[in-house]
């Protein structure tokens, strides 16, 4: 097999991708909350799509070493052959990144290194959603007061 250098950053995006969709999916499932597999696959996209990859980089490139900024902005440059239709071409460099930088962790033996950047990242995007989800017993902003009537 090739040396992780002699790859380009797209073949660390491909692996890194995989990586980080298996991550993800390990993460839900050891967790209770989620009891069949179509709550599993929508919670994952809440992890996994390129927003939510983007919102990561930007979250822990300030942690990052010089090293893996580095390997950051080569996955970001990366010419990619198409782009989704459901995001924007920035957002999917970024998310490109991200997957760059875990691939080439991986490739070259750092797997704690990712494994713990993987960590870093899911529990910022958990956070992020816990944030944004009312809390049990907590009135949604739109709800009826009693005796209030819809207009």
């Amino acid at each position: 097999m090739p040396k992780a250098d002699e790859l380009s950053p797209a073949h660390w995006a491909y692996l890194g991708d995989a990586l980080y969709e298996v991550y993800v999916r390990e993460q839900l499932v050891r967790d209770p909350a989620y009891r069949n597999t179509g709550e599993l696959h929508r919670e994952a996209i809440k992890y996994v799509r390129a927003e939510a990859q983007a919102r990561i980089v930007s979250y822990i490139t300030p942690r990052l070493t010089a090293e893996e900024r580095e390997l950051i902005r080569k996955g970001r440059n990366q010419k990619c052959g198409h782009i989704p239709a459901h995001t924007n071409a920035v957002t999917y460099r970024y998310s490109t990144a991200w997957e760059s930088l875990l691939g080439y962790l991986y490739l070259t033996g750092r797997k704690e290194r990712m494994a713990e950047l993987m960590a870093a990242g899911f529990a910022y995007l958990k956070a992020e959603q816990e944030r944004a989800t009312p809390q049990a017993g907590s009135k949604p902003k739109a709800a009826r007061q009693e005796g209030e009537t819809w207009k």
